[in-house]
């Protein structure tokens, strides 16, 4: 389906494997000027020429650590001078930080770092184009609100929801909608390597947890993600969509 997307101008973090990586080959087949960012240069390299045969107008691959607000101000810098801003910012950069109580504060400076604070600023420094232009899209991959033990990722996810939603109202009347997406088990190499490393697992918390019977792909997830991304979607802003095969009702 034609998203009216073709030569939009897209920034998607967290973008060398999993979520992100989808997101962005959703993207390029709809045409869309792609710039990906992520630690990993290897595999963001091998994304670009993927991204090429899909149908993306340009790609770029920038290499940048969003833990790290310098970095995300020269990133922010290279964008403007690659493709002079953007008109959607994916932030889809994040992590599990599972913690016990006595965790160290650099711990947590890190899973607040990673899961929200990158979000906001690559937002920040990337918004000024989208305000001038009188149109823009932000789709912030967030998480679960009702956390099933301590992790500090959890904590940073709220806060970055309720950012969102204030920030949602602030910029409605510009033509610039806010928006999260929350995951559920998606098959990425977190959910798999480290969440659920065996087949058993995953099963056990299929059958317990997940009406729908299986782990979800990254492409259920990046349909919704391009498609809050397009005009069609104008009147969406500040809501939070689970994407978890009914996950949900087991919430409380």
């Amino acid at each position: 389906m034609d998203m009216l997307l073709k030569g939009k101008r897209v920034l998607i973090s967290g973008a060398s494997s999993g979520i992100g990586r989808e997101i962005a080959r959703l993207f390029a087949i709809q045409k869309a000027h792609i710039v990906v960012t992520a630690r990993r240069e290897d595999r963001l390299t091998l994304l670009l020429d993927e991204l090429e045969q899909l149908g993306a107008m340009s790609s770029t691959a920038i290499p940048a650590d969003v833990t790290s607000d310098k970095s995300i101000s020269q990133l922010a810098q290279q964008v403007a001078k690659e493709i002079d801003g953007v008109d959607i910012l994916i932030n889809a950069a994040g992590a599990t930080r599972p913690t016990m109580l006595d965790a160290s504060e650099e711990f947590w400076e890190e899973a607040m770092a990673l899961n929200f604070h990158s979000a906001r600023w690559l937002t920040t420094a990337l918004l000024p184009n989208m305000q001038k232009r009188g149109w823009g899209r932000i789709i912030n991959i967030s998480g679960s609100m009702e956390p099933r033990a301590l992790n500090a990722s959890t904590a940073a996810k709220a806060a970055l929801h309720l950012w969102s939603k204030g920030l949602s109202c602030e910029l409605a009347a510009e033509g610039i909608t806010v928006n999260c997406v929350v995951p559920g088990r998606i098959n990425s190499e977190q959910i798999r390597n480290v969440l659920y490393p065996t087949e058993h697992a995953r099963q056990q918390f299929i059958d317990h947890n997940i009406p729908i019977g299986y782990f979800g792909e990254p492409e259920d997830l990046g349909h919704l993600v391009v498609f809050l991304s397009s005009p069609l979607a104008r009147y969406i802003t500040g809501t939070v969509i689970p994407v978890d095969g009914g996950m949900h009702y087991f919430a409380h």
